[in-house]
C-alpha cells in the first residue's frame, strides 16, 4: 500500500524562480531564505519518495477570474511549467502519475468533493518552484507529481476547514492506494502578505509564527476560522494557508516538525519553510 512518510510547506513566489535562474543563492537578500533547504533535501534524500503531491493555486495559467474552481486535480502524463509574465526561464516537465491521479479523484468525488479534473494540465511557479526547491535535479529523478489546485483567488474562497478535510479524504485515498509508493504531500504558498490594494506589503509574523507552531499538533484551531478572518489575519494572498492546511489534513494525526525557517521580507511575502514527518 502507498506510505505518505510528510508533508513539507514552502513559499512559491516568482521571484525565486528568478533568483534561482541567476545563481543568487548566497546573495545578502537570499542568503538566509536558500539556507533554509538544505536541511530538507537531505530528509527527502532518506526517505526517497516516489511521488510529491503538490497542493497549490493557480495564478491564472489554466483557470481566471471566469472560470475558477473551487478544487482540481491533475491527471496528465506529464505536466509543463508556463510563466505568466514574470520572466521565468523554461524549465523541464514534471512527470505525471495518472494512475494514482485518477484514484485520488474518484475518492475524493466519493467524499462528495466535486473536482475538476484535468488530463492536461499546464502548472505555473506556485507549482514549478517548490519541486526546484526541494528537488533542484528533479528532471533526472524518476519522481512523478500530482497537482492538486485550490482556489485562493476569486471569492468565494474554500474555507480552512473544508481545505483541511479535503486533505483528510486525500489522506485516506492514497493510503488506500495498493501500489508500494511513498509519498510526501507539499502545501505552498503564504505566509502573511497582500500585493495590492490599501494593505499592499501588509504582513504579520506574529500570525505567521502562531501559524507554524499550531499547524504541527494543533491544526484544528484553524478549523472555526473563517476565509475572512484568515484574510483579515494574514492579508489577501495569505489566503494560500488554506493549501498548507490541505497538506495538514493528509497527514497522521500525530507529526514531528523536523525543521522550520522563517524569513521576511521575500519579494513583500512572509517566506515560511516546514519539514513534517508523518507518525509511523
Amino acid at each position: 500500500m502507498a506510505r505518505i512518510v510528510g508533508g513539507l510547506t514552502t513559499s512559491h513566489i516568482p521571484a525565486i524562480g528568478n533568483a534561482i535562474a541567476k545563481g543568487s543563492h548566497d546573495e545578502p537578500y537570499w542568503k538566509s531564505f536558500f539556507g533554509g533547504y538544505p536541511p530538507v533535501r537531505e530528509w527527502l534524500e532518506d526517505v526517497q519518495p516516489d511521488i510529491a503531491v503538490m497542493i497549490y493555486n493557480d495564478h491564472g495559467l489554466n483557470f481566471f477570474l471566469d472560470k475558477q474552481p473551487t478544487f482540481a486535480v491533475g491527471a496528465a502524463p506529464e505536466y509543463y511549467n508556463q510563466d505568466e509574465g514574470w520572466g521565468l526561464p523554461s524549465i523541464a516537465p514534471f512527470k505525471g502519475a495518472p494512475e494514482l491521479s485518477w484514484h485520488i479523484i474518484e475518492a475524493l468525488v466519493a467524499d462528495e468533493f466535486d473536482l475538476v479534473t484535468c488530463q492536461e494540465m499546464n502548472v505555473d511557479h506556485g507549482f514549478a518552484i517548490p519541486m526546484q526547491l526541494f528537488w533542484p535535479d528533479y528532471a533526472e529523478r524518476d519522481l512523478r507529481t500530482v497537482p492538486v489546485m485550490i482556489n485562493t483567488v476569486q471569492h468565494p474562497l474554500p474555507s480552512p476547514k473544508r481545505c483541511y478535510n479535503l486533505g483528510r479524504s486525500l489522506g485516506r485515498a492514497i493510503e488506500a492506494y495498493p501500489e508500494d509508493l511513498k509519498v510526501v504531500i507539499i502545501g505552498t504558498g503564504g505566509l502573511s502578505h497582500q500585493l495590492d490594494g490599501e494593505r499592499a506589503g501588509f504582513i504579520n509574523k506574529e500570525f505567521d509564527e502562531m501559524c507554524m507552531e499550531k499547524i504541527v499538533n494543533e491544526p484544528e484551531y484553524f478549523l472555526d476560522m473563517s476565509i475572512h478572518e484568515l484574510v483579515r489575519q494574514a492579508g489577501a494572498q495569505g489566503a494560500e494557508f488554506i493549501n498548507w492546511l490541505a497538506m495538514r489534513g493528509a497527514l497522521n494525526g500525530n507529526v514531528k516538525s523536523l525543521h522550520t525557517n522563517y524569513n521576511i521580507p521575500i519579494s513583500n511575502t512572509a517566506a515560511g519553510l516546514m519539514c513534517l514527518e508523518n507518525a509511523a
